[in-house]
């Protein structure tokens, strides 16, 4: 599955509306002052991202703006981006524009390291669908733009599909069925990188799940709540039996060799993954096609939204001294028509599915018919039903960040089989109630 490399996959986060007190260790906040006011020229804002296609964005965003010019440097990934802004921050020279995901929103205001832009993106609100705009939020202020949402959905090749005999899965225990078949022939159903345990945190979310809520004045943390284990059951059972590759994101191209060369047969995917196949794959185009997620046994199909239904954000640092240029940069390039479906095709950008209330027009391009060949009509219908069961009700805790990190040490054991995801799961509750007291921040779990 892998979702977070290279680039994080996406749910909603439901953190508006509780108080404040007690529940982040610090917040931050807009500073009125504006240093560019009245100031002679454009003011310029550096802006950091690693998207494909974002310098286009950038470049066309330039020519169509005389006051305001943004300078692009490309990160090489979301965690690269993560490390790279903590310095920037502890160094009090953060760009003014950051692109990152909805999971870390949290963490970053509970750092003091975000400005509240409400005031100057509130009115765009209807513009965007309300899971994504969800996302940008902590405690009813806006600290960014919404830039992507990401419906989920299984992505697997036909060709050896049919060879075996095999259906798209409908529901969990249909896929682990199907990659016994495969496994007969030397083929894997799916990849589980040691270092991404966004599989777990997926399936969680589908169940049911909730790691954190808020009860009352406190965080309340659960890593082994009843959907949790049930998510916990099926990537056993895949580990136990050998179904999965073991390859890491680390050596991106070898990753994708493999798919191609039909080593690994699906994946469980939004649609900006597709732009790394389109652009690493030579042999398996037009083989490949989209069936929905798998669901758990019973159970109507729920498509679960990785930390934003929305897959970025494009926040606005607390040190920008522009930061309503800043949030006009950053509303022009979630809705600007040109630049959304720069950003929405695999080709020219990073395949993703637009933040706005009407991302369902930008599916054609979102969706690559180079990839899906025959199968490009019927994978559009997909996305588009996707787009319609994402969970909206994921709450992400301000030490996310550190929780992550965390769980992908003990994720690497997991995939290695030296521990299991219980076990996993059984230590990070204890870990994450200790570290958010550690923090001073008011827990129960």
């Amino acid at each position: 599955m892998n979702f977070t490399s290279p680039r994080r996959r996406f749910a909603s986060a439901a953190v508006a509306g509780i108080a404040l007190t007690g529940l982040l260790a610090a917040c931050g906040g807009s500073d009125s002052e504006d240093d560019a006011s009245g100031s002679s020229g454009p003011v310029t804002l550096d802006f950091w991202g690693w998207a494909n296609g974002q310098e286009a964005v950038v470049k066309a965003f330039n020519a169509s703006h005389k006051d305001i010019q943004l300078k692009y440097t490309k990160v090489t990934d979301q965690l690269t981006m993560q490390k790279q802004l903590t310095n920037a921050v502890k160094a009090d020279n953060a760009p003014c524009l950051v692109q990152n995901t909805g999971e870390y929103v949290t963490s970053w205001v509970s750092q003091g390291a975000l400005a509240d832009i409400t005031q100057y993106v509130e009115g765009s609100k209807d513009q965007f669908n309300a899971g994504s705009w969800a996302t940008a939020q902590v405690q009813d202020k806006l600290y960014g733009v919404p830039t992507s949402s990401a419906p989920n959905f299984t992505i697997y090749r036909t060709d050896l599909f049919e060879k075996y005999g095999i259906e798209a899965p409908e529901t969990w225990d249909d896929f682990i069925a199907a990659g016994k078949v495969l496994k007969k022939h030397g083929i894997k159903i799916t990849n589980y990188a040691g270092e991404d345990p966004s599989t777990l945190e997926v399936l969680a979310m589908q169940a049911g799940a909730h790691w954190y809520t808020i009860d009352g004045d406190s965080w309340k943390v659960d890593f082994q709540d009843e959907g949790t284990l049930k998510a916990a059951k099926v990537i056993q059972e895949i580990i136990d039996n050998d179904l999965n590759s073991k390859l890491s994101f680390a050596d991106y191209a070898a990753v994708q060799r493999n798919y191609d060369n039909g080593g690994t047969a699906t994946r469980q995917i939004s649609t900006w993954q597709q732009a790394g196949m389109v652009q690493n794959f030579t042999k398996s185009f037009g083989k490949w096609a989209l069936s929905p997620w798998p669901t758990f046994a019973g159970e109507a199909a729920k498509t679960p939204a990785p930390t934003n239904l929305t897959g970025s954000v494009t926040l606005v640092t607390k040190d920008c001294k522009s930061q309503q240029q800043a949030a006009e940069a950053a509303l022009w390039m979630s809705t600007d028509p040109g630049a959304v479906k720069t950003m929405a095709s695999p080709e020219t950008g990073n395949g993703v599915m637009p933040a706005l209330k009407d991302s369902d027009t930008y599916v054609a391009e979102a969706t690559s018919e180079k990839l899906l060949g025959k199968n490009y009509d019927a994978a559009q219908t997909v996305v588009k039903d996707s787009l319609n069961t994402v969970t909206t009700d994921w709450t992400f805790g301000p030490n996310w960040t550190a929780m992550f990190t965390e769980m992908q040490a003990g994720w690497a054991k997991v995939v290695s089989k030296e521990q299991t995801v219980t076990e996993l799961l059984a230590h990070m509750q204890e870990w994450t109630v200790e570290d958010l007291k550690s923090r001073g921040i008011s827990v129960k779990g």
